[in-house]
């Protein structure tokens, strides 16, 4: 549940009109829920019959034109494309005049900070950087699951509360990010949720080929509770063989994998690395255990379960537990 207090009506600033320039999942999911804060969206920009439809199904009766119009006719543009896109964008919008002074341009790329809006800015626009740490879906679930989502924050300080305001009028908790750390912010983001998407889809297809009829739902409750316990507990939730030292059990999963998913053994290795590394150094892993651990992942690169010349494991998984 979120802890934002929304601001009474009498308390909001003026509203203003919306712009989206990029109809992607994002764009319409943030136009909607400003809307519902009293905002009124007035343009909507889409390249695909895809962001199209989504935006005639998220703010129906706004109408659709291109970029430039968008900027014509809104106070507050939120340009949601893709990273790569932004910065050619917001030069090409401020080449051909299409920003207003005093028009609130806002981008909700994670990577970038308020500086990549600098064309804009000498065009007159105030510049905002919003991004909201949520995946989208595309659809009205979309608008929910803002509320409570942090979003990283970054302006110029003069915007900041300005900027903080609209985030907290999404239902959301703004967190300032300074410009030079949004990249290493984004890298953080993505190294959490877009590989978790990567990591439980490949889970759910080894189950599949192990026999499980239903592998979603026996993650559920297993991925649920490892992260609600890393949240709450950082590396102490750390389980599992790699914590535990089980040289054998470790280099069973790598013939296996090898077996059924080659793809996904170069993943696996360099997961438990990273474990085994971070297990080491908060003294999870006993140090006498991680040498024939290590041995395995490090033989586990050229192809060999590592476990013939290691101490104590032969083969066998006499320390799974």
């Amino acid at each position: 549940m979120s802890t934002v207090q929304q601001p009474e009506p009498g308390d909001r600033p003026a509203r203003l009109a919306v712009g989206v320039v990029g109809a992607g999942r994002v764009g319409p999911a943030l136009a909607a829920s400003l809307q519902l804060a009293g905002h009124r969206p007035v343009a909507v920009s889409g390249v695909s019959d895809t962001s199209r439809r989504r935006a005639e199904a998220m703010l129906p009766g706004i109408p659709l034109v291109p970029p430039a119009e968008v900027l014509q006719r809104a106070d507050l543009v939120l340009l949601t494309v893709p990273d790569d896109a932004l910065p050619g964008l917001v030069a090409g919008l401020a080449e051909t005049g299409a920003v207003r002074p005093g028009q609130l341009l806002v981008h909700t790329s994670g990577r970038y900070g308020a500086k990549v809006l600098d064309p804009a800015l000498r065009a007159g626009a105030l510049p905002l950087a919003l991004h909201p740490a949520m995946t989208f879906t595309g659809t009205p679930v979309d608008v929910q699951r803002l509320a409570g989502c942090s979003f990283g924050v970054t302006a110029p300080e003069e915007l900041r509360l300005a900027a903080e305001a609209l985030v907290i009028e999404m239902g959301g908790e703004p967190e300032w990010i300074s410009e030079e750390n949004r990249p290493l912010y984004h890298a953080a983001l993505a190294l959490g949720a877009n590989h978790l998407v990567t990591l439980v889809a490949q889970s759910m297809e080894l189950l599949r080929t192990a026999g499980v009829e239903a592998p979603d739902r026996m993650l559920g409750p297993l991925l649920g509770a490892a992260l609600d316990n890393a949240l709450r507990s950082g590396d102490a939730a750390l389980t599992g063989p790699v914590m535990r030292g089980d040289a054998g059990t470790v280099a069973a999963h790598v013939t296996e994998l090898r077996r059924h998913a080659p793809q996904a053994v170069d993943g696996y290795l360099a997961m438990a690395r990273a474990t085994a590394d971070r297990a080491l150094a908060h003294g999870l892993l006993k140090p006498e255990l991680a040498e024939d651990l290590l041995g395995v992942l490090a033989n586990g690169s050229d192809g060999s379960d590592g476990t013939n010349g290691t101490n104590g494991t032969n083969g066998t998984e006499g320390n799974a537990r």
